[in-house]
């Protein structure tokens, strides 16, 4: 559905992108991971003509970009950014409907089917209940979500989410991406970035990691986010943890060694004495 060959992007002389290839198939969830600075966006723009690659081709189902008008693609693709400052105060139902615009006659005027694939998608995220509400009062955690529903509602065969959870609490971060997971599982290609590489671990199908040199590893997450990568990409910061087939990262001495932790003096009535001589 998605397939990157030999991408390269620079801004002016600075390299951003280098030789980036990997492919995107039906129903795969993958997720984009990788430091700041090494892209993530910028690869995002490109696949979206937002932004020219200096070399190399991107094609949605077979068919290059370059070749594509802007409605076309819009009816391929949905794009959910890290963040969004509407111009007018939109009520939730109208933030979501705009991703039916797409698919709307020349005259754009919703219909019943449309406003059925809004509720559906409302319902989904579960935030039905704020379909009556300003979009610019929400919490920004709110307004992801509303993103993600407008996303959804646009009905097309790939999704890119730049950083979907970031202003998420850790709730409904693991909702977010439980509905990911079955939207993929409906047929859906769903590109996915993260700073998180446990998002990347529990939920995605495959994973790409990018680096200031390039593309670093992809593959199936459960072998490309190993010790190894961790050290090369964040030197003496995490462990990752391979617990019966459950991988999680945790930061670096989070265990700590009984024999090693200082014990302060205490008075024989049991309480510590702090700046005593």
């Amino acid at each position: 559905m998605l397939l990157v060959e030999n991408l390269s992007f620079g801004y002016g002389r600075t390299k951003v992108l280098n030789d980036i290839s990997f492919g995107l198939g039906k129903g795969e969830l993958c997720g984009l991971f990788g430091p700041n600075g090494s892209g993530k966006t910028t690869l995002f723009k490109c696949c979206l003509k937002f932004l020219c690659p200096d070399k190399g081709r991107i094609c949605f189902n077979g068919q290059n970009i370059k070749q594509m008008k802007t409605r076309q693609m819009a009816q391929q693709v949905a794009y959910v950014p890290q963040s969004h400052t509407p111009p007018f105060p939109f009520r939730v139902e109208e933030m979501v409907l705009m991703g039916r615009t797409p698919h709307l006659n020349r005259f754009y005027l919703s219909g019943s089917r449309d406003r059925k694939f809004c509720a559906r998608a409302m319902e989904l995220i579960n935030i039905s209940h704020l379909a009556r509400e300003p979009y610019d009062i929400l919490s920004g955690g709110q307004q992801q979500m509303v993103l993600i529903a407008r996303a959804i509602a646009q009905d097309t065969d790939l999704i890119f989410l730049d950083e979907p959870t970031s202003a998420l609490d850790f709730k409904n971060q693991v909702t977010i991406w439980k509905t990911l997971r079955k939207i993929a599982d409906q047929g859906i290609g769903i590109l996915a970035c993260s700073h998180d590489p446990n998002h990347v671990a529990w939920f995605c199908d495959t994973a790409v990691v990018l680096g200031p040199a390039g593309i670093l590893a992809k593959g199936d997450p459960k072998e490309v986010i190993s010790q190894n990568l961790m050290d090369t990409i964040y030197p003496n910061t995490c462990q990752v943890k391979d617990d019966e087939n459950f991988k999680m990262v945790v930061p670096s001495g989070l265990i700590r060694d009984p024999a090693k932790v200082v014990k302060f003096p205490m008075n024989p009535k049991g309480e510590k004495l702090y700046g005593t001589r």
